[in-house]
């Protein structure tokens, strides 16, 4: 499993197919503020890109740049003429007047390129856009991915466009734990994704024998700590103290003391 950096153009137009290199889309004129320009990951010999890309990188060395004209056979095949139908354009749909040459469209579950347009009638190929092409490719293999962490991450960024700083994990006795950021759980196919990338996962990771996701959810305002209610304070009653009465000598008039 291999990092690598392309860029691929076909040999008659120069017209750019694609690049993973900021730089190189810059100066191309294809640039894309929308797309994350980053290394692609490649299990080479696996199919994951055109044959004649992985018998090119099964010879290539970590850090050397090469550059291979893939033929057509070993690309997007050779053209079949028999591909290419007349068809009448009411069968395209209440847009069919707005199509023009070289929009694609989808007829029989078939993927087509407007090739032309007249009389009521479009020419549609079914062949593929860059068939009977020769492809150059302009590749350079920049990391060979060794550990179970490394090659965990790939995978599951392959099929989850998250940046790695954003996923936890953690893998631990046969088990891969992913900690997945909020922004991916509105992903469309979430589900989808997580089994396609638990599948690759055992598949390329002999270590991880279960894989969890782990979504967590946090109120958008933390909560303030309720304030402990005061207990009202009892008053005290002041009570007045009856002050003992100085004691005085009664006398009777006329009365003596004993003697």
């Amino acid at each position: 499993m291999v990092l690598v950096d392309l860029t691929a153009r076909v040999k008659d137009t120069g017209e750019i197919i694609e690049t993973t290199i900021e730089a190189d889309a810059k100066k191309l004129g294809v640039y894309d503020e929308s797309k994350k320009y980053e290394p692609r990951l490649i299990s080479v010999g696996d199919n994951w890109v055109l044959k004649g890309v992985d018998e090119a990188l099964l010879s290539a060395k970590l850090g050397k740049r090469i550059t291979r004209n893939v033929p057509p056979e070993k690309a997007f095949g050779p053209r079949d003429p028999e591909k290419v139908r007349r068809i009448p354009l009411r069968k395209l749909g209440e847009k069919a007047a707005e199509l023009t040459v070289g929009d694609e469209v989808e007829i029989d579950n078939r993927l087509g390129l407007i090739r032309f347009i007249g009389s009521g009638r479009a020419q549609i190929d079914f062949n593929h856009r860059y068939a009977g092409k020769v492809i150059i490719y302009d590749l350079k293999p920049l990391k060979e991915l060794k550990t179970s962490d490394e090659k965990t991450m790939a995978l599951l960024r392959r099929r989850l466009p998250v940046d790695a700083e954003k996923i936890s994990l953690q893998i631990k006795s046969g088990e891969a734990k992913v900690n997945l950021p909020q922004e991916a759980y509105l992903e469309e196919g979430l589900q989808i994704i997580k089994r396609a990338a638990s599948t690759d996962i055992f598949k390329y990771v002999n270590e991880v024998r279960k894989v969890t996701f782990v979504e967590t959810y946090e109120s958008p305002k933390p909560k303030e700590p309720e304030k402990p209610k005061k207990k009202a304070a009892k008053k005290k009653r002041k009570t007045k103290q009856a002050q003992p009465r100085p004691k005085t000598a009664k006398t009777r008039k006329g009365s003596q003391k004993p003697s």
